[in-house]
């Protein structure tokens, strides 16, 4: 972490201050606009469900 003074406390942004964190964040969010994550899970289903399943 940058060390900062006083007049900068309330001015600096969490790039300036935390690069890494930064980026984490950053990286993280443009994943959930532009990815899609599937979580297969496991759920009861009636028997027409299954055979339109094939």
């Amino acid at each position: 972490m940058a060390p900062t003074s006083d007049s900068a406390f309330f001015t600096a942004t969490l790039s300036d201050i935390d690069p890494e964190i930064f980026g984490a964040i950053r990286d993280e969010l443009g994943r959930q606009r532009h990815e899609i994550e599937l979580i297969a899970s496991e759920n009861i289903v009636s028997r027409a469900v299954l055979e339109a399943q094939g």
